[in-house]
């Protein structure tokens, strides 16, 4: 199996994700379209098992903004979550990001 990757546009949908949570882990990670990194680790959690759920930070400042508000971490990209019970469990930037890191948090 592989990734299914959802784009979340809206506050709306950021709610949603973090109510998701609550029931199961959540991977949402942060994108730059203009980053040779991001573009890296976007393919590479390719890999993951389950939904990859991200935000192009060109595109959406503000969602952006938002996500770093609610998880408490400054802002980076490329920026991966494991959200679980509305916080945040993992963490990581750049090519820190491991995407078998994030496929086991995500089997819960």
């Amino acid at each position: 199996m592989s990734a299914t990757f959802v784009k979340i546009e809206s506050s709306k949908e950021l709610d949603e994700l973090f109510e998701r949570s609550f029931d199961a882990p959540v991977f949402l990670l942060k994108h730059s379209n203009t980053c040779g990194i991001s573009l890296d680790v976007l393919e590479q959690t390719a890999s993951v098992n389950g939904v990859v759920y991200y935000v192009v930070v060109q595109e959406n400042r503000p969602l952006s903004n938002e996500i770093s508000e609610r998880t408490g971490h400054r802002h980076q990209s490329p920026q991966a979550f494991v959200i679980k019970d509305g916080k945040p469990t993992y963490h990581a930037t750049h090519y820190g990001i491991d995407p078998q890191s994030i496929d086991n948090l995500l089997k819960g």
